[in-house]
């Protein structure tokens, strides 16, 4: 089926405001082809590329990417140096797509703890960009989900140290606008690449209804057919958020 079919069987009315995607499997896919891992985590550039574009020209509001976890800096120093380095010239290129586009590049993570170089072009290009407004770009940089609920957790115990915020106050609404999401509105839909099953500490809080949506393809191999398809399946799902189907008919 071509991309035109299968985009046709997307209903806009039910398009996913926000989506979520654990770019998952760059570096399995270079291995499987004898390539150095680097490699695998250039061509994933071109599939961010290509969903950012599909998703912005669908119309779907949010997309955030989970692009470095608090847990990668682990990986081999040589790799995640590369990473690093990827990362600074990718949004130097990619600034251009962003305004093509009129797509608006946010973050969420601690970004002030990425090499200065990684740090200023971010800054530029969230400069740059702010005042699009098709689709907010969201990338997770040094993210992670249970850092950024204790943070949000010391946040708010600050505010009742001062006296701002009594403790019988704190609600749902005030830790959800105390995380790094706050201004995002929850995903609805999870995207995950590479056969794992597991959303690896990313937005824990953000995703007690998402809908998850995995996939045995590398990231590098997923593309906007792809990427319909996934729409396409959520759109085949009930959404009860905890009630009977008769009461949501």
């Amino acid at each position: 089926m071509s991309n035109p079919e299968l985009r046709n069987q997307i209903d806009p009315d039910k398009l996913p405001r926000h989506i979520a995607i654990i770019m998952d499997g760059n570096g399995r896919w270079a291995k499987k082809r004898a390539l150095p891992r680097v490699i695998g985590h250039e061509y994933g550039v071109k599939s961010v590329r290509t969903i950012a574009e599909s998703a912005a020209k669908l119309g779907v509001k949010f997309l955030t990417l989970y692009t470095f976890s608090t847990e990668n800096w682990n990986r081999p120093a040589l790799e995640v140096k590369a990473i690093m380095a990827l990362l600074v010239k990718t949004i130097r290129k990619e600034v251009a797509t962003l305004q093509k586009n009129n797509i608006r590049l946010r973050t969420i993570g601690n970004i002030k703890a990425l090499p200065i170089d990684a740090y200023n072009e971010l800054q530029e290009a969230m400069a740059l960009t702010a005042n699009n407004t098709a689709m907010d770009l969201v990338l997770a940089l040094n993210y992670s989900a249970r850092w950024d609920i204790v943070q949000a957790t010391q946040s708010i115990a600050e505010q009742v140290k001062q006296g701002v915020l009594n403790s019988d106050q704190i609600n749902e609404t005030v830790i959800s606008q105390a995380l790094n999401t706050g201004n995002l509105p929850e995903p609805e839909l999870l995207i995950r690449t590479s056969g794992e099953f597991r959303i690896s500490n990313f937005l824990l809080w953000e995703m007690a209804y998402s809908e998850f949506y995995f996939t045995d393809m590398y990231w590098p191999e997923f593309d906007e057919e792809a990427f319909y398809k996934a729409i396409i399946d959520y759109q085949k799902r009930e959404r009860r958020f905890g009630k009977t189907s008769e009461q949501i008919a």
